[in-house]
Formats: structure tokens, sequence, C-alpha cells
């Protein structure tokens, strides 16, 4: 059931006084290009997109309906958390209609578990349907439209809690979730690059209402941080971007140095074998089988324990059982074994 709130704005050809009749290029159109030449696999027989009807996925589906015309799927999911949905729907039915270009529309309803944001419960819905949509339409990718900005929030944001090197890194131009690949052309364009250009070629888009609640982190630092960054680092948002490639570049190197220390400590690891690294070693080998094993983060706190648990288990009779995100780390003879809360299986 979606909650009271504000309507969803449009920005069209109409309203916009600075229609040119001869636009300049879309601005996607080389940043798809590039990134496709890095990302995807060739020919492209079939694409999926991520379609809310805002600015950033109104140029990309431009974009990449004018690189692969017909072969292009709009996928647009309806959670219903906000007035506005009814009114992003009907955009991007009116929108793709009046393009030629093939809509699917998904309505999803996400309940928070116990502790999740609804902002969180919606994100993981949302990857799931385009999954599910994109599967069943044999695409080989979802394309999604997060920008430069986009990046700088979220690297920002990872700054404000302390992040390691995965948060740094910030978004990925490629990912896998739910068996399908993901793929995000856009992060070094800045989002008022793309939102001139519909307004000078008279494409129109919606402006999610909610962006302007400030009750949340993300549109605090939009609304706050960033414009002071800008004031005092004009451009700074693709050197953002570059940090965040750097530290994604540094987290490749150290996950190549986990898979190369977990050979040598088996996987569960052996606790002697743990005991041969350092404890740098030591704590970046764990990161990485929790990681990829349980998809479990350890807390700082909590892998600082666990380190000192591994240094202090020379005797046959030592206990090991610690709490490790949503589960537990215990010694099960000479290994180290993750259980999750409510289960016996162990990873």
């Amino acid at each position: 059931m979606s909650t009271p709130g504000p309507r969803a704005r449009c920005t069209s050809a109409e309203r916009s006084p600075t229609v040119n009749a001869t636009p300049a290029p879309n601005p996607c159109t080389a940043a798809l290009a590039a990134w496709g030449a890095r990302c995807l696999p060739q020919p492209v027989l079939r694409l999926a997109l991520a379609y809310s009807g805002g600015p950033d996925s109104t140029a990309l589906l431009l974009a990449a309906q004018q690189a692969w015309p017909g072969r292009v799927l709009a996928l647009h999911i309806n959670h219903g958390l906000q007035a506005a949905a009814a009114d992003f729907e009907a955009h991007a039915r009116a929108f793709c209609a009046a393009h030629a270009i093939e809509l699917q529309v998904r309505r999803v309803l996400a309940r928070p578990a116990r502790g999740q944001s609804p902002a969180d419960a919606a994100r993981q819905a949302r990857y799931a349907a385009l999954a599910d949509l994109a599967q069943q339409a044999g695409a080989a990718c979802v394309l999604l439209g997060q920008h430069a900005d986009d990046q700088a929030e979220t690297l920002l944001l990872a700054l404000s809690r302390g992040a390691g090197l995965p948060g740094l890194a910030a978004m990925p131009e490629r990912f896998e979730r739910h068996g399908m690949a993901f793929g995000r052309p856009l992060l070094a364009l800045p989002a008022a690059v793309l939102r001139q250009w519909l307004l000078t070629s008279g494409h129109g888009f919606v402006d999610d209402p909610s962006n302007s609640l400030q009750h949340y982190t993300r549109n605090r630092i939009r609304a706050v941080l960033m414009p002071a960054w800008e004031t005092c680092f004009p451009g700074f948002r693709p050197l953002l971007a570059r940090s965040a490639q750097h530290a994604a570049q540094a987290q490749t190197l150290l996950d190549e140095l986990a898979q190369i220390d977990l050979a040598h400590t088996g996987v569960p690891p052996l606790i002697m074998a743990l005991q041969d690294l350092s404890s740098e070693r030591q704590a970046n080998a764990l990161r990485h089988w929790l990681r990829r094993s349980a998809a479990a983060a350890p807390s700082t706190a909590q892998l600082h324990e666990l380190l000192g648990q591994i240094a202090a288990c020379r005797t046959r009779g030592h206990r090991i059982h610690l709490r490790v995100a949503s589960g537990w780390v215990n010694r099960v003879g000479p290994q180290l074994m993750f259980t999750r809360t409510g289960q016996t299986a162990q990873i």
C-alpha cells in the first residue's frame, strides 16, 4: 500500500523553454559504448535496463535504444511505497510507448525483515525482480543509471561510516546478483550533464519527490555536503569516482592475496594454518572467507576479537564462539566454522 506524500513532478519538453532545434549528442552514448567494449559480451542480442522514469535512466535508455535498436527491454519496478509510484509507472508506460521501446512492469511488495529498513528491503526486492525479468527475456545484462553524483555520495557515505576498502570502492561498474549481470555505464557522468541534455533535447522525465526528504542520510549528503564540496573543489565528482576506482583496484589485489592464503589454510580455514600468517593477512583472509562463503561482513571490533582468539588458540580445549555479523564463528576441531543464527549448517 502506498503512503501519502508528494506527487511526482514531470519535466517535459513543454515545460522546458530551452529546447534546441538541433540538440547535442546524448552524453550517455560515448560512455555506454566505452563500457560495453569493456564489459559486454558481443554481439548483444538482448539488453535490459532498469527504467524508473528519472533523468539518469531516461538518458541511458535513449542511448541504449540508439545503440541496439529493437533489442532493449525497459524494466520498471513499482514498489508502491509512496503516492508518486503510480505517476512513475504511468510516465514509464507513456514514454516507452512514444519511443517504441518494449517495457515490462512488475509491482513488488517488499516486507522489511526485523532490523531492516524499508529502503533496503525495497532495494533487495528490486534487484531480485530485475534479475528475474531479465532472465525470462534472455537479456545479457541489466543496465543501471547510477552516475558520478551517486558514486560520490556513496563514497562520502562510506567515509562517514569508517568503511574499509570494499566500502570505499563504492559501486562497481559491473557485478552479478541473483544470477544476472548488472552494469553501470554512467559512473563518470555528472547528473547535471544528463539533466541538461534532456532539457535541451525536449525529453520528459520525472523527479522523485522523496529525494528532498532530508531524514534520509544520502539525501542530506546530496543537499548539504555535495554543494559544499562543489564550492571548495569545483568538478570534484569525477575525482571521487577515480578514488573509488583506486580503492576497487586495491581491493582486487587483496582478494587475490586472500585466495592465495585460503589455498594454504583451506576452506573452512585451519586455525594452525591461519597462525602462520601475519595478523593483517589473517584479517584479509577471514574477511574474504566470510564474505564469499557466507555473505557475512564482520565489524572491526568482531574481527579484532576473532584475531585475538586465533592467536590464543594453542591448546586442544581452547573454545572459540564469537558473534560475527548474522551468525557465529566457532572452533570445530582444527577449523573455524561459520553458523548462521537459528541454523545448524556450518560453512
